[in-house]
Parts: C-alpha cells; sequence; structure tokens
C-alpha cells in the first residue's frame, strides 16, 4: 500500500428511514433494455440521496390500491435501485430490462402510467468527502445509474476512465461525463465476462492516475478480480467501492451497502 496520505476518505451517513407511496408518471427508453420512470408524488417531499452509489428499495404491489399500512406496503415483492434523480415531488430511476427479470424491471417495462409503488430509503450512504487525484468507474449496465452520479462529480481535467460492460452496441447509452466511455460488449457471453477479462488484463503500469477513487459494480462474479485490481494498484479498500450489485440466478439477491 501507498504510504502517501490520500486527498479524500469515504464517509457512512444516516439518513431517517421512510416509506413513501408514489406513482409511475412517466416512462422512457434508453436502449431496447434499458428504461427510465419517472416516480411522483408528494410523499417524495423531503426525498434525499448522500451517495453516488445509494441503494432505494421499490415496493410493486399486485393491484393498484395504495397500501393501507407501512407493514402492507414491505410485504409486496420488492428490489434494489440506486436513485438518479430527484426533485420535491419528483424521482428518476432507471432500470434494466431482460427476459428473466423479477418484478421490478417487468413492472418499470409494462406498468400503465398511473401505478402505484412504495419507495423506502436510502438509509444511509457513503459520501466520498475531499478530492480523488484520479476516477476509475467501472460496472455493467445495472450500475449505470451510480456511474452517472459518479461522473458528475468528476472536475474537468483530472485523470479518469469510465468503463462499462453491456450486451451489445444497441445497449449503450449516453453518459453524461468528461471523458469518453469505453464499452466493451459481451454478446452471448456471461454477464460480466467481458469487465473481469478487462480487469484482469490490467497491471500496474494501468493505472488511472494517483489517489484514484474506484468503483467497480456488475454481477457478483466481478468482486474477487476487483479487489486483486485494488491490490495491484495498491488502492486501499476503504478509498474504494467493489460490489456485486446482482448474482445470477438469485433474483432475491441484494447488494450489500
Amino acid at each position: 500500500m501507498s504510504n502517501v496520505k490520500s486527498g479524500f476518505v469515504m464517509e457512512r451517513r444516516s439518513l431517517d428511514l421512510r416509506f413513501r407511496s408514489v406513482r409511475l408518471s412517466a416512462r422512457e427508453w434508453l436502449a431496447p433494455a434499458y428504461v427510465r420512470v419517472r416516480l411522483s408524488g408528494a410523499d417524495l417531499a423531503g426525498f434525499d440521496s448522500l451517495g453516488s452509489d445509494d441503494h432505494m428499495r421499490l415496493f410493486f404491489p399486485e393491484g393498484d390500491a395504495a397500501p393501507a399500512s407501512v407493514e402492507e406496503m414491505r410485504a409486496w415483492p420488492s428490489r434494489e435501485y440506486t436513485p438518479l434523480a430527484w426533485g420535491e415531488d419528483w424521482l428518476d430511476v432507471e432500470f434494466a430490462v431482460h427476459g428473466d427479470d423479477g418484478p421490478g424491471a417487468r413492472w418499470a417495462a409494462s406498468a400503465p402510467l398511473g401505478s402505484i409503488v412504495g419507495v423506502g430509503g436510502p438509509r444511509g450512504s457513503a459520501v466520498i468527502v475531499g478530492d480523488p487525484g484520479s476516477w476509475m468507474l467501472v460496472g455493467d449496465e445495472t450500475a449505470i445509474p451510480a456511474i452517472r452520479r459518479f461522473a458528475a462529480m468528476i472536475p474537468a481535467g483530472v485523470p479518469a476512465r469510465i468503463v462499462i460492460e453491456v450486451a451489445t452496441a444497441a445497449d449503450e447509452v449516453e453518459i453524461d461525463a468528461p471523458v469518453a466511455v469505453q464499452w466493451l460488449h459481451r454478446g452471448e457471453a456471461a454477464a460480466g465476462s467481458a469487465l473481469i477479462a478487462f480487469l484482469e488484463g490490467l497491471g500496474e503500469a494501468d493505472a488511472v492516475g494517483p489517489d484514484p477513487f474506484c468503483f467497480i459494480a456488475a454481477e457478483q462474479q466481478i468482486v474477487k478480480p476487483g479487489r486483486a485490481l485494488l491490490a495491484r494498484w495498491g488502492v486501499d479498500v476503504s478509498q474504494a467501492v467493489v460490489k456485486g450489485y446482482w448474482k445470477r440466478g438469485e433474483l432475491e439477491y441484494h447488494a450489500p451497502h
């Protein structure tokens, strides 16, 4: 590990855990298997998300009746997502939609406008305090919302690299970032395979820059090669986020916070 003091730290911050009942107000397909939805409602007053990698839980009812209680809402099928953007009475969320997805992606793809949905959290955040000397953002399509939020934090001129794996060129979406996004196409190969090969091919000389913040998130098998890269680059794990956002064959898997 490097003995040079880092210019930033990751701080844990808590938020009051609140549950909200809102409705689907808009849907925009950004790619054939990637959709952005807007949730709206007065319950969103006071909503906040301090960290770019935050997780909130969305609850999807079988019908269209508002929940009679928080307990009833929490009994609905649910999945975790990263808040993308929000205002006083609206919240934008993006979904990767595939044929074998659970209730969340199906709801995002096909629920009628006006459909009800529950929102829980976020309940805690990991916040970058200070200024990383460089940035390395790596993920699959499920990590695009977090990558969007991290990319918005990168100052112009600071060394950065953004690498995203999707199935094909048709699955690429626009990312507002100060550097060009490098897209990897896995084709018919297993999800994460292109990212794993990419990470395993990076050596010490490929470090993005000094004092990097590294974000690496995709299918669970990304964790081992991601942590191995941190070791090669001499990056302390406390200065990085490396996690499996989902796990092949486990629809109920939830990324660790």
